[in-house]
């Protein structure tokens, strides 16, 4: 065999080895970069500041967001996190987990307890502080889209608002009970949705499904096995699931009592 003949036999070596190799990384370095998991709130790390104690939970992109990150923050009474400010392009969901939080958007105040949530369009002031006796905890998810931010359209569908748990209709169903809280457009989906449901104990929530939507599941109350592919995982009260788009899912209460979640779904 000539000395040509082996140098294209190894020009055609490596380009397979590029091929093999770039196929193998595909389903991690594509847009994806945050994988399905259950964040368990015990298993946490802690950050101890001034006024606050922070958990970050999780922080990445996924299919619709170039820019996705969640943590949780514990206030004592009387305290902020920081000042009032504002985000050029990105949009902010408040859940309260416990306590009692008052949250300022715009100059408009609003007391918010357990369930209770705000949401913050790029540009819009907002600011938090403890206004309970006790120490209060949320939830932060702060994302931006892939895509342009679209603002007029946040503004047409309702722009900035808050929602108090008390004031949101319960509806039953056949399975236990489900409160609507929102469904719209934003600055930065094409659709944004978030419901709660209560599901009686040894009840699944649906078949196993999967959608284009991306969702994040936040547990309130009970004991329950989130099913995720092939795999099944123990969730509790404050741990948070996130299910990439087109990932196989369900969740089934495992526990002795009714249990009940968040469910939030967005696509842009």
């Amino acid at each position: 065999m000539t000395r040509l003949s082996l140098s294209l036999i190894a020009v055609s070596l490596s380009s397979l080895t590029v091929r093999v190799a770039s196929a193998q990384k595909m389903p991690t370095s594509g847009n994806d970069s945050l994988p399905s998991r259950v964040y368990c709130w015990d298993s946490l790390t802690s950050t101890i500041e001034d006024s606050r104690t922070t958990k970050e939970i999780m922080e990445g992109s996924t299919t619709s967001l170039s820019h996705f990150e969640v943590h949780a923050t514990t206030l004592q009474p009387g305290k902020a996190p920081h000042p009032p400010h504002t985000h050029a392009d990105e949009e902010e969901l408040i859940i309260v987990k416990e306590g009692q939080i008052t949250v300022t958007i715009n100059g408009i105040s609003h007391q918010l307890g357990r369930g209770s949530i705000a949401f913050a369009i790029p540009g819009e002031e907002h600011g938090i502080v403890n206004t309970g006796k006790e120490q209060a905890t949320y939830y932060v998810l702060k994302y931006k889209s892939r895509l342009p931010m679209d603002l007029p359209r946040a503004k047409q569908n309702g722009g900035s608002f808050m929602i108090n748990w008390d004031t949101v209709k319960v509806s039953k169903t056949d399975k236990g009970q489900r409160r609507e809280i929102f469904n719209r457009p934003t600055s930065q989906l094409a659709k944004f949705e978030m419901h709660t449901t209560a599901l009686n104990a040894g009840l699944d929530s649906h078949a196993p499904h999967n959608h284009k939507e991306e969702e994040i599941i936040l547990i309130l109350r009970g004991n329950v096995t989130m099913h995720i592919g092939d795999n099944f995982y123990k969730a509790a009260p404050g741990d948070l699931v996130f299910l990439p788009s087109m990932v196989t899912h369900n969740l089934i209460n495992t526990g002795n009592v009714q249990c009940e979640y968040f469910a939030f779904q967005w696509r842009n």
